[in-house]
């Protein structure tokens, strides 16, 4: 009983690999129960095929319970999403997402990374520190909020290398 509530806790027993445009329509389900606005299957099926992005998915048997998705130019990568399944947050997925990811752009030659975080998600800014990014900017105005002053934008940066 103790190994399974252990395993229920940290996520159970993830797989890990590299997403494909088959897996569009799950991802869109995710980042859209992750994000204000969330992204087309269309809009993240144009990111899955292009050559310069590289995306992470976890899955909890065949369903897909997260994932990281990056754009690369030259040395440098940007992150451009994580998103987990609210019932899998809080087990440390998206921490072992974003680990495997980011070692996954330093095996292709990415030295550094950088993202945008909303200044006032704080499991995002938990995970993004915890990952060993720290804050080099902020963008004042960034996020729209319905009916509140747009949010700042932490820019956060990792070197790989």
């Amino acid at each position: 009983m103790i190994e399974l509530v252990r395993r229920w806790w940290k996520g159970g027993e993830a797989r890990f690999g590299l997403a494909e445009t088959s897996d569009a329509a799950a991802l869109a389900a995710l980042h859209a129960e992750s994000f204000r606005r969330g992204w087309s299957e269309e809009e993240i099926e144009r990111l899955l095929i292009d050559r310069a992005v590289v995306a992470d998915i976890a899955l909890m048997g065949e369903t897909p319970a997260g994932f990281v998705m990056s754009r690369c130019a030259v040395d440098e990568a940007e992150i451009l999403s994580v998103a987990v399944a609210p019932a899998r947050r809080g087990r440390g997925l998206a921490g072992r997402l974003v680990a495997l990811h980011l070692g996954r752009l330093a095996g292709i030659g990415i030295v550094r990374v950088f993202l945008e975080v909303d200044r006032d998600n704080a499991p995002a800014c938990r995970l993004y520190r915890s990952a060993g990014f720290r804050e080099v900017g902020q963008r004042p105005g960034y996020y729209a909020r319905p009916g509140a002053t747009p949010a700042v934008a932490l820019v956060m940066r990792r070197d790989l290398a």
